[in-house]
């Protein structure tokens, strides 16, 4: 009997190998998996890592009426062709799209995942909008699935849908694999080496940001916050890891002046393996406007790393406050450098911190829990085929 056809859909590329990483190959061993999104680099290598069929369309990430509907015609042209009994969706445009091309294609079982929410954030013309597009994308979703606790308030408080609302596993879309992100995995000689090619000392204070280096994440705050604790604690250092992005989501000019200026802010670009960095560090601060339920924050914890992260969906799930780190209000650079100054200053504060950091993802989000708690939702809606 040939295994049933299930289309898992993103936007971009990056999200499948990124967000999805190896859940994708685990779910091909019971169903017949394809990965639909625009074609580039990361696509090729969902293919080849995960042995999974591809299929490229290109979707775009703002609003592109005349795009958007080119996007459309191709999906259910697809949807059409293929038959799937599955389309399962993440990101925000490859949900509404996917969709509304599945249900007038015929496919039985249309689930959507909401790893985050835009709307929360915006105001005004836009913010109605983007709730709109979120409400037409949940009426032609049989399943909807947010991703953590906060998503899924966010949807009910405003109203997106009337549709049950179900939460796999602990939340996030693919757990953490804590076999791989184990500080054990990187040697004290890697580690050494490291600290010496980008000039930080025994001694210091390493704070890690690990993300797009935009508004939208924090980093004006956490530059004039940081700004102060280099002052006040010569031995601080801050790294950031990730790329900037001038089009979508640009830094102030004073941001981007103290970030080449300051000799303690360490800018390293992406990085496809992040282990080694969060090895050298001792904090990840990540104090995002919005998320859906970060990996990095898993990440970094699974790596021994305590965390300093905004009060947002998600971060406030991982991160229990004075357990594994530091919950802070959103937009306020004085709470960011209290939190720094904080873990610097209180060595055993600190030490509690990095004690519990490690043992609060192994026991809440473990990637084969996740997994199998994915594969027995297909299981369970296969009655629907």
């Amino acid at each position: 009997m040939p295994k049933k056809k299930i289309i898992r859909t993103s936007t971009i590329a990056l999200s499948l190998n990124v967000l999805l990483k190896g859940q994708l190959s685990f779910l091909n061993n019971h169903y017949n998996v394809v990965a639909v999104s625009g074609n580039d680099e990361d696509l090729k290598e969902v293919e080849k890592r995960e042995q999974v069929h591809v299929h490229a369309i290109e979707m775009q990430r703002q609003i592109s009426p005349l795009k958007d509907l080119i996007s459309l015609i191709k999906l259910y042209l697809y949807f059409k062709k293929e038959q799937p009994q599955i389309v399962h969706s993440i990101t925000p445009k490859a949900g509404l799209l996917s969709m509304i091309a599945a249900k007038y294609a015929g496919v039985p079982v249309r689930m959507h995942t909401f790893t985050g929410l835009i709307f929360p954030s915006k105001r005004g013309l836009l913010q109605r909008i983007l709730i709109f597009m979120d409400k037409i994308l949940c009426c032609h979703a049989t399943n909807i699935y947010p991703e953590g606790q906060g998503v899924k308030n966010d949807l009910l408080s405003y109203k997106i849908t009337t549709k049950p609302l179900k939460i796999i596993a602990n939340g996030n879309v693919n757990g953490i694999d804590v076999d791989y992100f184990n500080v054990n995995q990187v040697s004290m000689e890697q580690q050494n080496q490291l600290k010496n090619e980008l000039g930080i000392l025994t001694d210091d204070f390493v704070f890690i940001f690990v993300g797009r280096l935009v508004g939208d994440k924090g980093i004006n705050e956490l530059i004039e916050a940081f700004k102060q604790v280099s002052k006040q604690f010569s031995t601080s250092k801050l790294l950031l890891v990730g790329l900037f992005e001038e089009k979508l989501d640009p830094l102030h000019s004073e941001t981007l002046n103290e970030i080449s200026q300051n000799k303690n802010i360490i800018s390293v670009g992406f990085q496809k393996d992040v282990r080694f960095y969060f090895s050298i560090a001792n904090a990840l601060v990540f104090p995002s406007y919005r998320e859906g339920f970060p990996n990095v924050v898993m990440q970094a914890g699974a790596m021994s790393l305590p965390s300093i992260v905004t009060n947002i969906n998600g971060c406030n799930e991982i991160i229990i406050e004075n357990y594994n780190g530091l919950v802070i209000p959103v937009k306020n650079t004085i709470a960011i450098f209290d939190a720094m100054r904080k873990m610097v200053e209180d060595v055993d504060f600190y030490n509690d911190l990095k004690q519990n950091s490690r043992k609060r993802i192994v026991d809440n989000y473990e990637q084969n829990v996740v997994w199998k708690a994915i594969l027995d939702e297909y299981k369970s809606l296969e009655k629907y085929v």
